[in-house]
């Protein structure tokens, strides 16, 4: 492309501060070095984690930053030594990246990788630089994505080339949203046919636990929101029934474990709220329900809990985006939406042009979207 090579001015979205509404800037974003791949973003979802990450939630997140982690573009150039994709190809960034060279991402069991900012924090590029600058000043990337932004920059193993036919601004949302939900179902927790699931918050990442639920087979699936606004898109989804802990008189886990008789086989927290995931833990069956933590509890957070919940025989899980090895799977869930064996779209409500990013936080603050997808 013409501008291989080049540092290309273009707009951002820059947080200036934690606690301000992002600013739509000119920046620039210098040429990829050796490693390195610079896309040109064609579309971007809102994930809640970005909303961490402004009110300086996100565990060491660093400011002035481009948020943004949820998008899909194509490869504008590349660095020296880049074998895995060309100028041209469709990709996807991927918030988790997969190295294929430490020792977790050698353990087909596991899905984490050394290179992951909870080992050490993707503010900036590997080599310790950062690659955006805005009036002079240097810009920090967020999680390598930095998807706010209508060119990026990530390293080649923060990247899945995916399928030419894919619609990119339906499948940004397989960068994370979808990806989480739906793999914490059929990866972690590892949905049984016939079993009973409760799924606690009705966002674009808990919906996804639902279909994935449905899609492997639990007869029963029961949605949790304290806004019922939700519920119908709950149950389109696959949903049997729908619950606001509101309306209850008595503690929500008690409710579902009446309801079910012993409690779910599948509990999962999609929030990021302490009382949310104890009540998540109590629904689950106490010898051999499995409680899947897919929310974010703010940096520093610490949850006290009654040991008696464990020793009875629950399992309390961890997840980081659904379990998959992103570099492996994520074109693989390109291919599986392309041939309808899911239908993510259902998660996109609102379709807003790039520069009113803002106005797409106001939505999910206010829980009038979903999934809210920019388009550059």
């Amino acid at each position: 492309m013409a501008t291989s090579g080049k540092v290309i001015r273009c707009r951002a979205a820059v947080a200036w501060a934690a606690g301000h509404p992002l600013s739509i800037e000119e920046v620039e974003v210098a040429p990829p070095k050796a490693g390195e791949v610079r896309i040109k973003l064609v579309a971007a979802g809102i994930c809640r984690t970005d909303e961490h990450l402004l009110q300086g939630c996100f565990p060491n997140a660093e400011f002035p930053v481009i948020p943004g982690h949820e998008g899909a573009g194509i490869v504008e150039s590349i660095g020296e030594g880049v074998t895995t994709v060309k100028p041209g190809d469709k990709v996807i960034p991927l918030c988790h990246p997969q190295c294929g060279e430490c020792s977790f991402c050698l353990n087909p069991e596991s899905n984490y990788c050394l290179k992951s900012h909870f080992s050490e924090p993707q503010n900036l590029m590997p080599d310790k630089t950062t690659r955006f600058t805005c009036k002079g000043k240097q810009i920090h990337h967020f999680l390598w994505m930095s998807t706010f932004a209508e060119y990026t920059m990530v390293p080649e193993y923060a990247v899945a080339k995916i399928d030419p036919a894919a619609p990119l601004d339906k499948v940004c949302l397989l960068g994370c949203g979808f990806s989480t939900g739906y793999g914490a179902a059929i990866n972690t927790a590892k949905v049984k046919p016939g079993s009973t699931c409760a799924i606690f918050g009705l966002g674009g990442v808990g919906l996804s636990v639902v279909m994935g639920c449905k899609a492997a087979g639990a007869s029963r699936i029961i949605a949790v929101d304290i806004n019922k606004d939700k519920f119908a898109k709950a149950k389109e989804l696959g949903a049997t029934d729908c619950i606001s802990p509101r309306d209850c008189k008595k503690p929500i886990q008690e409710v579902i474990t009446e309801m079910t008789g012993q409690g779910v086989d599948y509990s999962f927290e999609a929030i990021g709220l302490k009382e949310t995931m104890i009540a998540a833990l109590a629904s689950c069956n106490m010898n051999t329900g499995i409680c899947v933590m897919i929310g974010e509890l703010d940096a520093g957070s610490e949850i006290s809990l009654d040991p008696m919940l464990l020793l009875t025989g629950r399992t309390w899980k961890g997840i980081l985006v659904g379990g998959w090895k992103m570099r492996d799977c994520i074109p693989k869930l390109v291919s599986s939406y392309l041939e309808k064996k899911f239908n993510s779209d259902l998660l996109i409500t609102h379709t807003l042009p790039f520069a009113k990013v803002n106005e797409g936080f106001e939505l999910l603050r206010a829980g009038k979207s979903i999934r809210s997808v920019l388009l550059f």
